[in-house]
């Protein structure tokens, strides 16, 4: 049965507007303050211009390395969708399954709150090894925060043991899960009247030329990829998410611009196919300089979000299953930062309550439940020794 103050704490966590075009600095404030009532310093990572944080805290300070507990703090909007409830109210409704409702509270301030709420027992744990409780910002719009917590984290000589992700498993340790390497291409034409086509460079049907590689790359996939079982697309996918060129029906586009993203198997090359893309474009580009010198392509980095692959037999996986009493693993769809840590030299696992199912959707929910039972994972953690990592 979920405690009283965890709910509270979740509940706060939900009523604080933290959508990632938003400062998350609220609620990284009221994290900072709820430790250092417990004598806990914070270390605060900032973006360029200050408006958003990352908070780093060791519950434990003097022990050994420790395990980060690790969440991301910003949300994604609600514009256009129909709620039953406002979505910063953090209702609670009784029923069969209780459910805590609210942006964010599957997707993660559900762990969040539940690990904020055991950091007095984290502090009194008989355990050898510390907590770290690591808190980012802009994961929705490309994991950027981040990497400057880890950047921060080694500045300061911190060297984790291994890091254990919140992300909404249904309390399932996650050892894998795909990529997302997300681009914008611009592409510069010549304008003329339709009339006079010969004499221009068509920006539109140039961009879906591209577009068309992209395509067919992602039909390569489907057709001639190894399969990973496990997701729910056993396979790398790619596809066009915006699109947008031209100002008139009698006038040939000067300009276009679209958006294209790879979610690749922890087993694929995302770089390479990201390179692939450039070759057609760079094929193209003889064909309208000819004609306009200027004309071209140009390619702008949106998020590079590295896979993830861990193991059933790595030892934090198997901390994870010990303490949420799961004797099984599972693999995700959704992108993670959990590929970042890993990359950095910190052995990772990801797992925490609730469902991505509900995560992003009208009416995002987290049962009472899942929350229990990531306060007893919580609780496992604070009061029984780690395994070696």
């Amino acid at each position: 049965m979920l405690s009283p103050t965890t709910l509270q704490l979740v509940q706060s966590l939900i009523g604080m507007n933290t959508v990632s075009q938003n400062s998350n600095l609220e609620l990284i404030h009221f994290v900072r303050d709820e430790l250092a009532h417990l004598g806990v310093k914070s270390r605060l990572s900032y973006n360029a211009d200050k408006t958003k944080a990352n908070l780093f805290a060791t519950l434990g300070e003097g022990r050994p390395a420790g395990i980060i507990l690790s969440g991301h703090t910003d949300t994604v909007p609600w514009d256009g969708q129909e709620w039953s409830t406002p979505p910063l109210s953090a209702q609670l409704r009784d029923g069969p399954e209780p459910r805590l409702y609210g942006r964010g509270s599957a997707d993660m301030k559900g762990f969040i709150g539940v690990a904020l709420a055991q950091a007095r027992a984290f502090l009194e744990s008989p355990a050898p090894h510390a907590v770290h409780l690591a808190l980012s910002y802009d994961e929705e719009v490309g994991c950027f925060g981040v990497r400057e917590l880890i950047a921060d984290m080694r500045d300061a000589g911190i060297k984790p043991l291994a890091c254990i992700i919140g992300e909404p498993t249904g309390m399932v340790p996650a050892i894998a899960h795909k990529g997302v390497y997300r681009y914008r291409c611009c592409v510069r034409g010549k304008e003329a009247h339709s009339s006079l086509t010969p004499s221009s460079v068509n920006a539109i049907e140039m961009a879906a030329r591209l577009i068309g590689k992209v395509r067919d790359m992602a039909e390569g996939f489907e057709r001639n990829e190894p399969r990973y079982a496990g997701f729910d697309v056993p396979f790398s996918t790619a596809s066009v998410g915006q699109f947008q060129g031209g100002i008139a029906d009698n006038v040939v586009p000067r300009d276009a611009w679209f958006h294209y993203e790879f979610r690749d198997l922890p087993t694929a090359d995302a770089k390479r196919m990201q390179q692939e893309v450039l070759a057609h474009a760079r094929a193209l580009e003889p064909g309208m300089q000819a004609i306009a010198p200027e004309a071209g392509f140009r390619f702008e980095t949106i998020c590079e979000i590295p896979s993830f692959l861990g193991s059933a037999d790595d030892a934090v996986t198997r901390l994870a299953q010990r303490l949420s009493g799961q004797n099984r693993t599972t693999e995700v769809a959704f992108g993670t930062e959990a590929g970042i840590f890993k990359q950095s030299g910190i052995p990772t696992v990801v797992c925490g309550p609730g469902h991505i199912a509900q995560a992003h959707q009208p009416d995002e929910f987290v049962s009472l439940d899942q929350l229990a039972q990531c306060e007893l994972f919580m609780h496992r953690l604070a009061t029984t020794p780690a395994p070696e990592l």
